[in-house]
């Protein structure tokens, strides 16, 4: 991919999809048990089913991409086009329901859900599909992937501020704006050929067969529940642990700021040590800074900025290099220009059962030991600390045990 233009031009897609993800994945837990009353563990089931069903869609998104992909970027662009549609449509019956029981809400969600998940998931699927098929080496690949995550993490950015400044109205009216500039932007961006051999009719089972797959994919699942039990649980800290409501876009600006911004160091960190032990790199920082955050208690304004910058830069690492790698494994395996849509819907189905098992655990349990929204008793606050700091950090021990055992030791192919 030459110049910044068709970085720009292929990424700014990747800006809309991560613009939506906050809302979902970050305010609606919270906008549903406060604004609805809906318990923490209903809600937490209603998450858990609507995330499993999106998590299984995935594989059979990515067999289709490949197939639209193996003639040409154009039909994939129209595939594209209609999925944006159907999640704009979704977002927006997400958080205006219009019903008011607590069971006719909980249908409500679930079903809305279905319907953001679904055109949430084409989009990307076919999207990252796209950018592996413009090859490359490894720096190549961190760079395609750089442009998609770092404008990603710009929506992510607007999406931190916008609903607490301007309402969830503007926040959908916006929403459906960008991803429009984003479909027609995507049409002027570099194009994967069409493929020089015909797709097979292979089993969507086709990425298991990779063994780098199989042990990226471990690594990837387990990091992927360490990031999304936070995420699920950051604003509860905020609220109840901190005491700092109106501290919120400041922490989340701050967090998806530094991440947006460190991509280029993690890029170039790429060319000194390589994809893997850059990620390793950044699962280490990520240990130290939750581990610091143990200690914060209400009113820890500066302390809890900079936990949020320090982790944000850490982001960085976990957003760019672990699809490069992915990448790169395709294009080893020799499935490069047939089956990319079927590794990465795969690893969408990975995300998302990564989100799923962070809703669907971690507010079941917190209701468990005693905490729910507004509680300020220690032995709530204490479950609160430790399902927010306590199990990220065991977990990312555990992916950074998998990443040196499975990825970095591991004798493999040369890149």
């Amino acid at each position: 991919m030459a110049g910044w233009r068709s970085g720009v031009r292929y990424g700014a897609l990747g800006l809309p999809l991560a613009f939506v993800a906050l809302p979902l994945y970050v305010v609606l837990p919270n906008h549903y048990a406060r604004e609805f009353g809906i318990p923490l563990a209903t809600l937490g089931a209603v998450l858990l089913g609507a995330r499993a069903f999106d998590a299984i869609a995935d594989p059979l998104i990515g067999r289709a991409a490949d197939r639209l992909l193996a003639s040409g970027a154009q039909r994939a662009w129209w595939a594209i086009a209609i999925a944006a549609g159907v999640l704009a449509t979704g977002f927006t019956a997400l958080f205006f329901p219009q019903v008011e029981s607590r069971s006719g809400l909980l249908v409500w969600c679930a079903l809305a859900l279905a319907v953001t998940y679904l055109g949430y998931s084409a989009v990307t699927v076919i999207h990252q599909s796209w950018g592996a098929r413009l090859g490359g080496d490894a720096p190549q690949r961190a760079r395609i992937v750089a442009w998609r995550e770092g404008l990603a993490l710009a929506g992510v950015l607007i999406a931190s501020v916008l609903p607490s400044v301007a309402g969830l109205a503007v926040t959908a009216a916006v929403l459906a704006v960008l991803l429009w500039v984003g479909v027609l932007w995507l049409r002027a961006a570099p194009q994967p050929a069409p493929s020089r051999v015909s797709v097979p009719p292979v089993s969507v089972l086709l990425p298991f067969s990779t063994p780098a797959f199989r042990r990226l994919l471990a690594v990837y699942l387990v990091i992927g529940i360490a990031s999304a039990v936070p995420a699920t649980l950051v604003l509860f800290f905020i609220r109840d642990r901190l005491q700092l409501p109106a501290y919120e876009p400041l922490f989340l600006a701050s967090y998806f700021a530094a991440g947006a911004l460190s991509i280029p160091l993690w890029v170039r960190a790429v060319r000194w040590v390589g994809l893997e032990r850059a990620w390793l790199i950044g699962m280490g920082l990520t240990i130290a800074v939750f581990s610091w955050a143990t200690l914060l208690g209400a009113g820890d304004v500066t302390a809890y900025t900079t936990v949020c910058v320090l982790s944000g830069i850490a982001l960085g690492a976990d957003l760019t290099l672990p699809s490069a790698i992915l990448a790169g494994v395709i294009q080893r395996a020799g499935h490069g220009e047939q089956a990319e849509g079927a590794y990465f819907g795969w690893w969408n189905f990975a995300t998302k059962l990564n989100l799923a098992l962070a809703a669907g655990i971690a507010l079941p349990a917190l209701a468990w030991f005693g905490y729910a929204p507004g509680s300020r008793s220690p032995q709530a606050l204490s479950a609160l600390t430790t399902a927010y700091c306590v199990l990220p950090c065991l977990l990312k021990l555990a992916a950074a045990a998998l990443l040196h055992t499975l990825l970095i030791r591991n004798p493999r192919e040369p890149r």
